[in-house]
Parts: structure tokens; C-alpha cells; sequence
């Protein structure tokens, strides 16, 4: 009787055992289309294989997946987030994946050119960015980043930044300003000789014009090669995007000749050398440009129509391009 007994619960623990080892490596039922598990923060393991269990995912008692992660030692390391749940995944690699930590990861692309406004807007409209700025004014974001005193325009570098969801609006800024702190201390130590620019601030001025004065990248040195030598001579830059920048919300799309002789501190017309601030967040093209200008002899230049630029030695060359290319519309 005994003896029976015991086969039969001998038999009884390696079919559960069995059943045990296929569960953890049989594929989640998961739609094609995959699934989201969210593990909140002070989720245990009987939590999250309950809530497996409730919807499609386990084909055997959520008990199993406890035991795996209990008796490997894995139920005190389970990280919170949300994990991706596709076809073919495995408990067993679920586990993994969560004690790794590896949760999904959401993106957002700082564009180059944008002001600080747009990517402040763009911030705001992205579901999975927690927001504790909203409401706070520049000086105070800036202060939150430890930069008492600076303006927030150009600080940040255009890329495209990956992080989890609750990832908040401050971490994502201290992480685009770190990058751009850094791109820009490489760029300046490569600098060319001779510049008109005396510091790292400057170059990220100049940097944010020559970003929102082209859009080819070919061209991008040969405008820069123009404002570095317009700096040398004394002259003033006249450079379209900085009034528009020093009006504000008061441009309406149309610069007209008032607002060219409108001084503001950002007005490139009444005002000789840069402006107090970049006016865009400049791409790292433009900083290299910035500080490796094209040589030559050009003082000049007006846009041709076709998304480029007309280059003029001087003001008379320059007068009929304007001719051409501005007055005719072609």
C-alpha cells in the first residue's frame, strides 16, 4: 500500500514537474499584434501572474510562474515598467526580462531648428512624458537644471532620445542639455584658428542662426564663412531670423521693412556683432559650421527660390541678385 502510494506520488511530482518545465518555456498566448504588462512600482510576482492569468497570456496555474520566480530568487528583483508582451515569448523570459529591467523604450525626436517654445510643446503632447514643469517659467526650468541665470534657448541638442514611460519633462531635458554640453565642448576644441568668437556660447549663437538660415548641409559652411567674416570686418550681420526671433509672438509670417529697422536685442539690422542668446537649438552640423566656416571672400548672400542661397563678393553683386531672385520672384 505504501509502496503504491508513494510511486503514485512519485509519478504525481514529475508529471507536475514536467508540466512545470514545459509552462516555462511554452509561449505566452499573446495577440500578433503584441500586448503591454505594466508591473507598477510594489507589484509582487502573485500580482503580476494573477493579472497574466486573467487575461490571454498563461495556459497553466499563475502558481507556476510564482514558484519560478521564488524559487530562483528572482521575486525580490522585479523592476517596475512596461514590458512588451509579442508572440513567442516565454515565462521564463518574461522573468528576465523584467528582473533586467528591460522595459519598452518611447521616443522622441528634438528636431533641429526648433526653439525651446517647440520643444516644450512637443514635450507636453507626448502621452508617456510624466509632466512637472508645466506651468513653470523659463528661468525656473533652468533653475530646476542647475543653470541659475542662463537662457534655455539652444541648450538642448536635436536627436532623437529614447526612455520608459513616466520618464518625466525635466529628466528628458537634463539628458538633451548633457548631450549638448558635450557635443559642444568637442566641436570647440576642433575649432579653426582665427575666429571671431571667444568662447563656446558664442559659437552656439552663431551656430542657432546658420541652423535656421539653411536647410542644405552643403550650404551650411559657406554661410558661416559669410557671418565670420562679416564679424571680422565690424559689419553687421543682417541676418533675417533674429528679428523675426526678437518679435516674438508679434510676427504674424511677414517681415516687413519696419520691423528690419525695429531695434530689439536681437535685431541684426540696428545692431552690430551676435545676439545676446542663440534663437534655435542648432544640430551638430551647424556647430561644426559654426566654428570651421568655409573660406572665401563672400559678404553676401539671399536666398534663391529653391531652398538655397545666392553668394555676392559685394554689395553690388549682391543688389542684383536680390534683384533677380527676391524683387522678380524667380
Amino acid at each position: 500500500m505504501w509502496r503504491w502510494l508513494l510511486a503514485s506520488l512519485g509519478l504525481f511530482l514529475s508529471l507536475l514537474y514536467s508540466d512545470y518545465q514545459q509552462f516555462l518555456d511554452a509561449p505566452l498566448e499573446v495577440s500578433a499584434d503584441g500586448q503591454v504588462l505594466e508591473v507598477k512600482p510594489g507589484m509582487g510576482i502573485n500580482e503580476i501572474a494573477r493579472h497574466l492569468q486573467r487575461q490571454p497570456g498563461l495556459s497553466r496555474p499563475a502558481l507556476y510562474l510564482e514558484a519560478h520566480a521564488r524559487l530562483n530568487g528572482l521575486a525580490t528583483r522585479l523592476k517596475a515598467g512596461e514590458y512588451a508582451l509579442s508572440p513567442g515569448l516565454t515565462p521564463r523570459t518574461l522573468i528576465d526580462r523584467i528582473v533586467a529591467g528591460q522595459v519598452i523604450q518611447y521616443a522622441l525626436t528634438v528636431v533641429e531648428g526648433w526653439t525651446f517654445r517647440q520643444l516644450q510643446q512637443a514635450m507636453t503632447r507626448h502621452p508617456k512624458l510624466a509632466q512637472i514643469l508645466q506651468g513653470f517659467s523659463d528661468a525656473d526650468v533652468m533653475a530646476r537644471l542647475g543653470r541659475l541665470g542662463e537662457h534655455p534657448e539652444g541648450r538642448f541638442l536635436p536627436d532623437t532620445y529614447h526612455f520608459p514611460s513616466g520618464f518625466t519633462d525635466e529628466a528628458f531635458l537634463r539628458r538633451a542639455m548633457t548631450a549638448m554640453d558635450q557635443r559642444l565642448a568637442e566641436i570647440w576644441q576642433n575649432r579653426a584658428p582665427n575666429l571671431p568668437l571667444d568662447n563656446p556660447y558664442q559659437a552656439l549663437i552663431l551656430a542657432s542662426i546658420i541652423e535656421k538660415e539653411t536647410g542644405l548641409p552643403a550650404e551650411r559652411p559657406e554661410i558661416a564663412g559669410v557671418f565670420a567674416r562679416r564679424l571680422l570686418k565690424g559689419m553687421r550681420l543682417q541676418t533675417d531670423p533674429t528679428v523675426i526671433y526678437g518679435l516674438g509672438e508679434a510676427f504674424d509670417g511677414d517681415l516687413r521693412q519696419r520691423d528690419l529697422t525695429t531695434d530689439t536685442p536681437y535685431n541684426t539690422y540696428t545692431r552690430k556683432g551676435l545676439p545676446p542668446t542663440p534663437i534655435a537649438l542648432p544640430g551638430e552640423a551647424a556647430l561644426k559650421a559654426a566654428v570651421n566656416p568655409a573660406a572665401g571672400d563672400a559678404l553676401y548672400f539671399v536666398a534663391d527660390g529653391q531652398g538655397g542661397h545666392v553668394f555676392s563678393r559685394t554689395l553690388a553683386e549682391h543688389d542684383r541678385a536680390v534683384r533677380r531672385y527676391q524683387l522678380q520672384g524667380k
